[in-house]
């Protein structure tokens, strides 16, 4: 199954500098990973813990490259974890339903736009993704051989992926309804280990709520396309059902791959009725899903004489609608605040001495990467820089609080 897995890699490669530039979230990653490390680990006790061990492996992966290209450092290993997951993926495809299947599944996927886009993001969800989809495998290995090292190993593949970000373990809900009755009670004791191991990240990220307090209430576009895409997900399971269909040891494609699909992002959609927390990217893994339901549907399909021309049709169709977005995926405009456009723009517009404010101040990171482009431009709320705080964005001056009304002169105005 390396031809997914090629296919895969070629995308990932395909313009992965984007014209050079980067967005706020990369340039996060970039300014975390390049800090020392009691710095790295003063900032993660204050803030964004859920990202700590990625920022960790970064900063090493940094240090390791010295003067390489820093946009492909930060790149690619998105880009590689990618490429692994469409080939582990077009392996559970071919294990759970046929050669052909898996075939098609891994093309699938790396063809989604969704996962064009993370491929070449330097954050942490597409080896997030790598690793939900390599565990699912294990788990198909695991309930097939009864094999008790298996399980372990799948136990091990989730902890990382919890630790890399913790809303990988809402993965297990989707595996959770493939599970045969003979193996939950193995599958249970991997699931303990798992979430064991996770939970002392979980209860210090909710200790650090306002990194995400920027997330609002799904809106109606956001629930059009969860319902949308889960729709299309049931008419491709119902054409998956049919008496030639291969179970592994009671793992069905079906269950799996809905579960993967609708599950996470479902529970998620649910708890941000109440305490938003619902970003698509955040459950990336979803997709392998898609892939899977789309392989097996097109799988069988194609199979029969009187279906194989429309199939075919679509599927030609569907990857030539997908080229204008693949290649503007490419581009610098693909991204929100390319934060070297901004500085750059900030930097020819103010004159030496110029005041400058963030507004937020999490937009401070605009300057995070080249903090040199905007020397001699005075940063007026600043009170200590990011790494020196230690915190993402640096600590600001206090806003001074007004004159007590005793000190008032008499008839003076309140």
């Amino acid at each position: 199954m390396f031809a997914p897995a090629l296919l895969s890699l070629a995308l990932g490669l395909w313009g992965v500098r984007r014209g050079g530039t980067m967005w706020r979230d990369e340039a996060v990653t970039y300014d975390m990973a390049r800090r020392s490390l009691p710095d790295l680990w003063s900032t993660l006790a204050d803030a964004d813990a859920v990202h700590g061990l990625y920022y960790l492996l970064m900063h090493l992966l940094f240090e390791v490259t010295g003067g390489l290209d820093p946009l492909l450092v930060l790149r690619l290993p998105s880009v590689l974890a990618t490429a692994a997951a469409t080939g582990t993926l077009a392996l559970l495809g071919h294990r759970l339903t046929g050669p052909r299947a898996g075939l098609l599944a891994g093309s699938v996927f790396a063809l989604l736009p969704q996962v064009q886009r993370y491929a070449q993001e330097g954050r942490s969800y597409a080896i997030v993704c790598a690793l939900v989809v390599w565990a699912t495998y294990l788990l198909v290995r695991a309930v097939a051989r009864r094999d008790g090292r298996t399980w372990v190993a799948y136990g091990a593949v989730l902890v990382a992926a919890g630790l890399l970000h913790e809303f990988a373990v809402l993965a297990l809900t989707a595996h959770a309804v493939a599970v045969p009755r003979a193996a939950r009670r193995a599958w249970a004791g991997a699931v303990a280990v798992v979430l064991v191991t996770v939970a002392p990240l979980a209860v210090l990220s909710t200790r650090q709520s306002d990194q995400v307090s920027w997330i609002g209430r799904p809106g109606a576009g956001a629930l059009a396309g969860f319902a949308g895409t889960a729709a299309v997900a049931l008419a491709c399971a119902a054409t998956c059902r049919n008496p030639t269909s291969r179970a592994l040891r009671g793992v069905r494609l079906p269950a799996l791959a809905l579960g993967l699909l609708v599950l996470p992002a479902l529970l998620l959609l649910l708890v941000s009725l109440v305490t938003p927390l619902y970003v698509d990217r955040y459950v990336l893994y979803g997709q392998s899903g898609t892939a899977l339901l789309t392989g097996a549907a097109l799988d069988r399909l194609t199979r029969a004489r009187r279906t194989r021309a429309a199939a075919l049709t679509c599927a030609g169709a569907a990857v030539l609608a997908l080229l204008p977005v693949t290649a503007q995926l490419r581009t610098p405009q693909s991204r929100v605040d390319d934060v070297g456009a901004i500085s750059r723009a900030v930097a020819e517009a103010g004159a030496p001495g110029d005041g400058l404010l963030y507004l937020p101040a999490r937009r401070r990171v605009w300057s995070l990467p080249d903090p040199g482009s905007l020397r001699g431009l005075r940063d007026l709320a600043l009170d200590r820089t990011p790494a020196a705080s230690p915190t993402l964005y640096g600590t600001e001056v206090r806003r001074r609080s007004s004159a007590p009304a005793c000190s008032r002169r008499p008839g003076s105005s309140p």
